[in-house]
């Protein structure tokens, strides 16, 4: 395994990728698809022996800076590898062009789940699996690379906690884990390590259990892909139609927590002094979040059916309840699934749920070092600690803030950081929307797919505009500037402009 270390990291994920190829290759054979197995098998070779090239090729290298080459292909990774998936999937397809198969593979990628195959019925169910493995494999890329990568470099939210000016004795203390490994390359290998058996295993047992709750095997796989990746993707438009029905709900909703904390999976993962889950800020964050939306819609929709003179009953009234917990919850761990009884919620009391509302979850996003999106549940607690303390403060304008050294700093220096990443969000929302509307896409149709793609939550595009959103109607310039800003979504905005840092590049 230490040969396997030497590789450059791109070599390493092309590697990985084109043994996926062979997971539809093996389900189109079950299922007698065998035009799809010869693609995807065929695939699965050229790749391969194109990555056994490259790696003789590259074997030798030794970057400057392994970090440095790490973030690299990290970024060449979101941006390059897509090209790779949409060969064989253009190909399964048939009838689609390769911009859109691209499109396709960029979304799934970065666990966006935008699609511009909207019938699902045009897709088979092997290329249904395709599409969720590479989310899945997405989102465990961002899981590792998470710890590995952007934690020693202060990016992807830990810089909240560990700011420039809190000083080497605090930052070395927060990361002593990660100081105990020096070389880069090494510290990848052994978060993989770690990482790789608990993302699979809660895959496997989600799988299992909705299984077990009826539900089709390859629908019951891709959407506990989708759920573990919050890229939301479904081959039957949604688990209105699924098998598994309430309880299905249920076990997902509880995975759900996986996308809120990174303490939910793996608790000390970095050597940082958290107490528990139950102490912890983002959890907290998020559970005062999901319970305060949660009963301002059920209130909502209780006021407005008194309103219209309806019955009420309690079946209605739990039904409500559940459906805007387990959609407020999708929607803040950025995966975008619905619950069959978010529409019913809304036929009740005859009032529409406002999908302006999940556009700010959506923004919101799940937890640092998870598979979510958005600002991060981190940076909004930051936020507000800071703001409450300013309110402190002009009530009280002699008194001394509490809370211990790390609470101050995360009141200061973390809560500077956060408004900074969160006016370069505001920005990119703000240039996308502009590149959008040159290529002819209307205002509010823009504003609903740049930050759809910037907080890689796709289905946005389906529930928070006043009319659905078809991605495959949009222009295909559009397509190009969505998938851009899906990657820049994906990596943050923090982790391109390091990029820039004149500093990274010295040696």
């Amino acid at each position: 395994m230490i040969w396997l270390q030497r590789l450059p990291f791109f070599v390493l994920l092309m590697g990985f990728c084109a043994l996926s190829m062979m997971v539809p290759a093996v389900h189109g054979f079950f299922l007698s698809d065998f035009s799809t197995m010869r693609v995807f098998f065929y695939g699965f070779i050229l790749f391969l022996i194109l990555t056994v090239i490259i790696g003789l090729a590259t074997a030798g290298y030794a970057p400057r800076s392994v970090a440095r080459s790490q973030l690299v292909a990290l970024v060449s990774a979101f941006t390059a590898l897509p090209l790779m998936f949409a060969i064989p999937f253009q190909e399964a397809v048939g009838n689609t062009s390769f911009l859109n198969a691209w499109f396709e593979m960029v979304s799934c990628f970065t666990t966006t789940g935008a699609t511009v195959y909207e019938n699902a019925g045009r897709l088979t169910p092997s290329l249904h699996v395709w599409r969720g493995l590479v989310g899945w494999m997405g989102g465990l890329l961002i899981w590792i690379t998470a710890v590995s990568i952007f934690a020693p470099m202060n990016l992807g939210g830990f810089e909240v906690r560990s700011t420039a000016s809190a000083g080497k004795e605090a930052m070395a203390q927060a990361f002593s884990q990660i100081a105990q490994v020096a070389d880069p390359s090494a510290r990848l290998a052994r978060y993989a390590a770690r990482l790789v058996p608990i993302y699979v295993g809660l895959t496997f047992v989600l799988w299992i259990g909705l299984v077990s709750l009826g539900e089709v095997p390859y629908i019951a796989l891709i959407h506990a892909m989708s759920v573990l990746s919050t890229s939301g993707i479904t081959p039957i438009g949604g688990l209105y139609y699924a098998v598994a029905g309430f309880w299905g709900e249920v076990l997902i909703f509880v995975f759900f927590l996986f996308a809120i904390s990174r303490l939910s999976f793996s608790p000390r993962l970095l050597g940082e002094n958290d107490k528990g889950l139950a102490s912890d800020p983002e959890f907290k964050m998020g559970l005062a979040l999901i319970i305060a939306v949660t009963s301002m819609l059920f209130l909502r929709h209780f006021f407005g059916s008194i309103g219209e003179d309806s019955t009420s009953t309690v079946d209605q009234m739990l039904r409500a309840i559940w459906g805007a917990a387990f959609t407020v919850t999708s929607f803040l761990t950025t995966t975008g699934f619905e619950s069959r009884h978010w529409l019913g919620a809304a036929d009740w009391s005859g009032l529409e749920t406002p999908g302006l509302l999940l556009v700010g979850l959506a923004l919101i996003g799940g937890g640092v070092a998870t598979t979510a999106g958005g600002v991060k549940l981190l940076r909004i607690y930051a936020l507000y600690r800071h703001s409450e303390r300013e309110l402190q403060r002009l009530v009280h304008p002699s008194s001394v803030g509490g809370g211990g050294r790390d609470a101050r700093r995360i009141r200061r220096q973390g809560a500077y950081i956060s408004w900074v990443f969160f006016m370069l969000f505001a920005l990119s929302i703000a240039g996308v929307m502009i590149a959008l509307s040159l290529t002819g896409v209307q205002f509010e149709t823009a504003m609903v797919l740049a930050v759809s793609a910037l907080s890689t939550t796709g289905p946005l595009a389906d529930v928070a505009a006043e009319s659905p959103i078809a991605f495959s109607g949009i222009p295909d310039a559009a397509k190009v500037i969505l998938a851009a800003a899906m990657v820049l979504g994906r990596l943050e905005t923090l982790a391109i402009i390091a990029l820039f840092n004149p500093e990274i590049w010295r040696n």
